[in-house]
């Protein structure tokens, strides 16, 4: 698994993934809000499936 998430991209994926969770367990939303788990685990391994399949590489090119 190569990363395919730029920093910027992982942050908000965690932040997102977070807030849906935190949103869940205060009751203010359904348990729709369980879907933050996939933005914050795609997040946390720096690998999203979906990215892969569309050829989306958000991460910035390494210098040699």
């Amino acid at each position: 698994m190569k990363t395919n998430e730029g920093g910027i991209d992982r942050i908000l994926r965690i932040v997102a993934g977070l807030a849906l969770i935190g949103l869940t367990l205060n009751g203010n939303i359904g348990v729709w809000g369980w879907v933050g788990v996939v933005p914050l685990a795609t997040g946390a391994l720096g690998w999203c499936p979906l990215y892969t399949l569309l050829g989306i590489n958000s991460c910035p090119m390494k210098k040699s």
